[in-house]
């Protein structure tokens, strides 16, 4: 049985979630407007502030689409009322990232630097302390779309295990290697 799937989900005030008849949640919120297309075989039900979510029937297809969209509304409203917010740091010598609106431009080690073009949900700061490794920050009302942009973001260099250079999450470790070992 699903846990996830049965738990109802709690409206904060100032949150307002609309059902279409084609199954479209629409979730709006101080912070801004998000929709999702759920499974036609999932009932929506909202009463009292809270929303909850009925499956038809215990095949594995509903018990797992029960729990996924449940837990994609939820991230949705928790989304419209705080945001989500992200941090990467850039280690490694001569890294550094600098923001002109939504491009994001790095400096990884590479010959030519690296222009990322961000999408218009996701707002991007970028901080260099000296002495400090440069951290990236991105923030958005849509944790999926953020999860992709951060994952793009740390997949042009990934952490390595020998230096430990690399993009990384905030407080990601990095297990460390040794070296080949000294000759006889």
């Amino acid at each position: 049985m699903s846990r996830i799937g049965k738990e109802p989900i709690e409206l904060p005030k100032g949150v307002e979630v609309q059902v279409s008849d084609k199954n479209v949640v629409t979730v709006k919120g101080p912070k801004g407007t998000l929709t999702q297309t759920l499974d036609p075989a999932i009932k929506v039900t909202i009463e009292d502030g809270k929303i909850t979510f009925a499956r038809p029937t215990d095949l594995k297809h509903h018990r797992s689409m029960h729990g996924l969209y449940r837990a994609l509304v939820a991230n949705m409203v928790e989304g419209v009322t705080k945001g989500y917010k992200t941090e990467q740091e850039l280690v490694g010598v001569g890294y550094r990232a600098t923001t002109k609106g939504q491009q994001l431009h790095l400096s990884l080690g590479f010959s030519h630097n690296v222009v990322m073009e961000l999408p218009k949900e996701v707002t991007v700061s970028a901080v260099q302390e000296k002495g400090k490794a440069p951290v990236v920050t991105l923030e958005s009302v849509d944790k999926q779309v953020l999860g992709a942009v951060a994952a793009k973001i740390r997949s042009l260099r990934k952490p390595e295990p020998y230096k430990g250079k690399g993009i990384r999450f905030m407080g990601e470790t990095v297990r460390r290697k040794a070296g080949k070992a000294a000759g006889k």
